[in-house]
């Protein structure tokens, strides 16, 4: 589906606060309610949009640590691996990529014995070769919110 600039403008809204009124986007834009409706409808129904959701501040409710973990796996079980890891509740994000690793991980943890065991059940899944866990110092900048 191809975006046009309503449909940008109307996704920037909805990133900045996705509890933004149908009626309020439509007053911003100078467009009718209808309008913004149908195009959120069909940015649903395109995939565009996925859902809707808040943006937490992990640290605040007691996630203290924040990794990004390489896997090295074994080539016809990275789909399986990266499936069974994704299911974990810790797990933010899991990425096919190249280079060195296979799979890359970010996910979020209470503590050191949180993270511990995450590592060591993903060390136990058949196929996965070897982990390298880097536990992030600062958090810089963790927005998903691209515009369009």
């Amino acid at each position: 589906m191809e975006l046009d600039e309503l449909d940008k403008k109307i996704l920037g809204i909805l990133l900045r606060d996705s509890r933004t009124s149908y009626r309020e986007i439509a007053k911003e834009l100078n467009v009718a309610v209808g309008t913004i409706y149908n195009r959120v409808k069909k940015l649903e129904d395109s995939g565009i949009i996925q859902g809707f959701t808040v943006k937490l501040n992990y640290e605040a409710i007691g996630y203290e640590l924040t990794t990004i973990i390489g896997i090295k796996a074994q080539g016809k079980k990275i789909r399986e691996i990266e499936r069974v890891i994704s299911k974990d509740r810790h797990v933010t994000c899991v990425y096919d990529v190249t280079g060195e690793y296979d799979i890359i991980v970010i996910a979020k943890f209470r503590n050191r014995e949180d993270m511990n065991r995450f590592v060591k059940s993903v060390l136990s899944i058949d196929g996965v070769e070897k982990t390298n866990t880097h536990v992030a110092l600062e958090i810089v900048k963790e927005d998903f919110r691209l515009e369009p």
